[in-house]
C-alpha cells in the first residue's frame, strides 16, 4: 500500500472526555447563497467535506465559484484548485458572475496532490473548493488521475487535512454514464456531505439535493436557475414552474408533490394520440416508466378503455423529475383528459397513489401539499378518500378509485 509521506503532517491527536468536546466549532458557516445554505441545514461546517456531484456542464462549478465569491467578499480566506481549468479561464469566470474580483479568493491551478496540500497548509483558508477529484493525482499512487486508487487517496489525504483543521473542503466529482460519482460510490463513503446537483441542459432549472448529511437532515431541495449572471436561488419554485401552464388544456393536471420537506406545484401532462403500429409507443419524461406502465394498465383494466394501439406520452413540465406514487392519480387523469378531449375544471389539483385494484391510497404530508396548492390559487383538491380533513380555503373531493375520480371531473362518460 503506497504512502502518503511527504504530505504535511498534522499534530498528535490525543483522545478527550465527550464532555469536553467543544460543539460550537461544528457551527455551520452560512454560504451567502440561501438556496445551497437551505439544503446544508444552515452552510458550511468548519472541518468538513462535502462533495459536490453532477453531470459534466450542468453548473457545479458555477455554482461553488459564486459560493467563495460570496465567502471572500465577506473578508474570509478562500482556495479554489483548479485543476481542470486555468486561472485565466477561472478570473474571466469570476468577474462575469460577479462583475469584481472576490479580495481574498486564492486560485492554485493544480493536479498534484502534494503541491495542493502544502498550499492549504501555507494559506490556511476557511473554504477550499477542489474542482474536480478526478483529475488530482499523487506521485507516490499507480494508476491515471481518475482511476479508483488515485481517487481515493487523493480523497482520503484531503479528509484528513480538513479534520485536523477547521478547513472546510468542497469536492467536485463528475457522475459517470451508470449515475455513480467518480467509480462506484467510491467518495460517497469517506466524505461528511453528498449534494447532487441536477438538471435538464435544456431548461434553466437546477435542483439540489443532499444524498448524505452527516450535519442535518437529506430532506431539503435547493432550486436555482441558470442564467447569464450564473445562478440565482428561486424561493418560489412552486409558481415558478407554473408560470407558462395554459389552463383548460386537456391532459393537463397539477399535483402538489414532495421534494423533501418542500411541497412543488408540478404541473403533469399526458398525451393519447392514435398510430398505425400494432402496439403504441410509451414515452415517460420526468416520470417514472414503470408508474406509467401502472396506470396504463389500471385504466385498461379497471375503467375497460383500451390504450394498447395507441401512442401514450406522459411528462413532468419544467424539467423537474416526479417520481413519488403520490403522483399517480394526477397522471391517470391527465391521460383520462386526453382521451376524451376534455380539460380538468380550473383550480384543481390532485394526489394519491393508484393501486392495482384501480383504489387511490393515501399519502404523506397531505396538509402541506394542500397549503402549497391554497397559497398558488387552487380551490378544490381531488384527493383518496382516507385524506383527512385539510386546512380551510380548498374542497376536498375525496374518491375510492380512479373511475370515481374520473367521475367526479366529468371525465368518465366522454372518455369511454
Amino acid at each position: 500500500m503506497p504512502t502518503l509521506e511527504r504530505l504535511p503532517a498534522g499534530p498528535l491527536t490525543l483522545p478527550q472526555l465527550l464532555g469536553e468536546v467543544d460543539h460550537t466549532a461544528a457551527a455551520a458557516r452560512p454560504t451567502g447563497l440561501p438556496e445551497l445554505d437551505r439544503v446544508l441545514g444552515g452552510g458550511l461546517v468548519p472541518g468538513s467535506v462535502t462533495l459536490v456531484g453532477g453531470e459534466p456542464g450542468i453548473g457545479k462549478s458555477t455554482l461553488l465559484l459564486q459560493t467563495l465569491c460570496d465567502l471572500s467578499s465577506r473578508g474570509e480566506r478562500c482556495l479554489l484548485v483548479s485543476a481542470e481549468e486555468s486561472a485565466q479561464q477561472v478570473r474571466l469566470r469570476a468577474e462575469r458572475l460577479t462583475g469584481t474580483l472576490a479580495p481574498h479568493l486564492w486560485i492554485l491551478a493544480e493536479t498534484a496532490l502534494p503541491s495542493v496540500a502544502s498550499a492549504i497548509d501555507q494559506l490556511q483558508p476557511s473554504t477550499v473548493v477542489v474542482d474536480s477529484i478526478q483529475t488530482v493525482y499523487h506521485p507516490e499512487v499507480g494508476g491515471t488521475p481518475g482511476s479508483v486508487a488515485q481517487v481515493r487517496e487523493c480523497a482520503a489525504a484531503l479528509v484528513g487535512i480538513a479534520k485536523r483543521s477547521t478547513t472546510a473542503i468542497v469536492l467536485v466529482g463528475h457522475v459517470t454514464k451508470e449515475g455513480s460519482l467518480a467509480g462506484p460510490r467510491l467518495l460517497e463513503h469517506v466524505v461528511d456531505t453528498v449534494l447532487s446537483f441536477e438538471g435538464d441542459r435544456h431548461h434553466a432549472l437546477r435542483l439540489l439535493r443532499a444524498v448524505k448529511h452527516r450535519f442535518g437532515s437529506t430532506d431539503e431541495l435547493g432550486v436555482f436557475e441558470m442564467s447569464e449572471d450564473g445562478l440565482r436561488g428561486v424561493p418560489d419554485a412552486g409558481a415558478l414552474f407554473l408560470n407558462d401552464r395554459r389552463p383548460g388544456s386537456p391532459g393537463s393536471v397539477v399535483v402538489p408533490a414532495m421534494e423533501g420537506q418542500r411541497p412543488l406545484m408540478v404541473e403533469i401532462q399526458g398525451l393519447v394520440a392514435d398510430t398505425e403500429l400494432a402496439f403504441g409507443r410509451r414515452s415517460a419524461q420526468g416520470l417514472d416508466s414503470a408508474r406509467l406502465a401502472v396506470v396504463l394498465a389500471v385504466i385498461e383494466r379497471r375503467m375497460d378503455i383500451k390504450l394498447t394501439k395507441k401512442d401514450v406520452y406522459a411528462s413532468a413540465v419544467g424539467g423537474v423529475r416526479v417520481t413519488e406514487p403520490a403522483s399517480d392519480l394526477a397522471l391517470a387523469l391527465a391521460l383520462l383528459s386526453s382521451v376524451g378531449n376534455v380539460p380538468l375544471p380550473d383550480g384543481v389539483v390532485a394526489c394519491g397513489e393508484v393501486g392495482l385494484g384501480g383504489e387511490v391510497r393515501q399519502v404523506a404530508h397531505v396538509s402541506r401539499r394542500l397549503a402549497e396548492a391554497i397559497r398558488l390559487g387552487f380551490t378544490t383538491a381531488v384527493v383518496p378518500a382516507s385524506t383527512p380533513d385539510g386546512p380551510d380555503g380548498i374542497e376536498l373531493i375525496r374518491v375510492h378509485t380512479v373511475h370515481e375520480a374520473a367521475g367526479s371531473l366529468g371525465l368518465t362518460a366522454r372518455s369511454r
